[in-house]
């Protein structure tokens, strides 16, 4: 990438590059794409080929749309690199940030969507996308009249679902909550049958359900992650007892949020201590 855009816009300057992240590796959570959405923005920006955003007294500052879609560009080209084949779903994410709709090849970035808080947790069991792939395929053309309105009634619980989400920004309003849950639920029950569920996924499902939380799987399937929606009512309580019971069956769990902005420039002032700390040691 470095070279590539070298040779598009003048030379990028003799630089270290320093790569620290809080993404587990390999669990199906784009870290790859946020590398390459990262190290995009970064060449782009010491080469001059895209503005520094950040004005002076600025915490962070994000990028021009135009800009944006530059970045993303050359990020999905890191992407082809590590992956082969990509949709270009992780990279446009990592760089627009909130949520997009991705049907037959076209990505959107959907307007107006609130911030969700989740726990994502990674079960810690390896899978591989490809194989999982072929396995829906098979089945797909093995059971065509069973399997089809499957996927059917998959589309149909993400057209509502965007609905919902476009609908909470204007009406904040807990009843869209149970909704999402019943979504959560229906969806994992659909995915078990296309063949992408986990004995750990069916056991995290069973252990936040137990807790009064919603979960279903992330990314591919057949282990890797999950989320559970945390509605704003949730206990702390009832939160932490679902972490220690999900840690207890060793897997790993992180408290976070969807719909948070893409890829940002950051001062130093912005960054956390941990963070500080880490880029000191180096």
């Amino acid at each position: 990438m470095c070279l590539a855009i070298s040779a598009k816009y003048g030379d990028v300057p003799s630089v270290d590059i320093l790569v620290w992240s809080e993404l587990p590796t390999g669990a199906g959570l784009g870290s790859s794409a946020a590398y390459a959405v990262c190290l995009a923005a970064a060449l782009l920006m010491v080469c001059g080929a895209i503005s520094c955003p950040l004005q002076e007294g600025e915490s962070t500052a994000r990028w021009t749309d135009e800009e944006l879609t530059l970045i993303n560009s050359w990020a999905f080209q890191g992407e082809r690199v590590i992956h082969g084949n990509p949709s270009g779903v992780d990279n446009a994410v990592g760089t627009w940030g909130g949520a997009l709709r991705y049907q037959a090849g076209k990505i959107t970035p959907l307007k107006r969507v609130p911030t969700l808080r989740i726990l994502l947790t990674n079960t810690k069991v390896p899978r591989s996308t490809k194989v999982l792939v072929a396995g829906v395929k098979e089945k797909i053309l093995k059971f065509p009249a069973i399997m089809n309105p499957v996927l059917d009634s998959i589309d149909a619980i993400s057209q509502e679902c965007q609905s919902v989400l476009e609908e909470m920004p204007a009406n904040p309003s807990p009843e869209y909550y149970p909704v999402l849950e019943e979504f959560f639920d229906i969806n994992q029950h659909h995915l078990n049958v296309l063949g992408v569920g986990h004995p750990s996924l069916d056991r995290l499902c069973q252990v936040t359900s137990s807790h009064g939380l919603h979960s279903k799987l992330t990314g591919a399937g057949g282990g890797g992650c999950a989320i559970t929606l945390l509605p704003p009512d949730t206990s702390p309580l009832a939160v932490e007892a679902a972490k220690q019971d999900l840690c207890a069956c060793g897997f790993e769990c992180w408290e976070t949020k969807i719909g948070a902005p893409g890829v940002t420039l950051h001062s130093l002032s912005s960054l956390n201590t941990q963070v500080l700390h880490v880029l000191s040691q180096s």
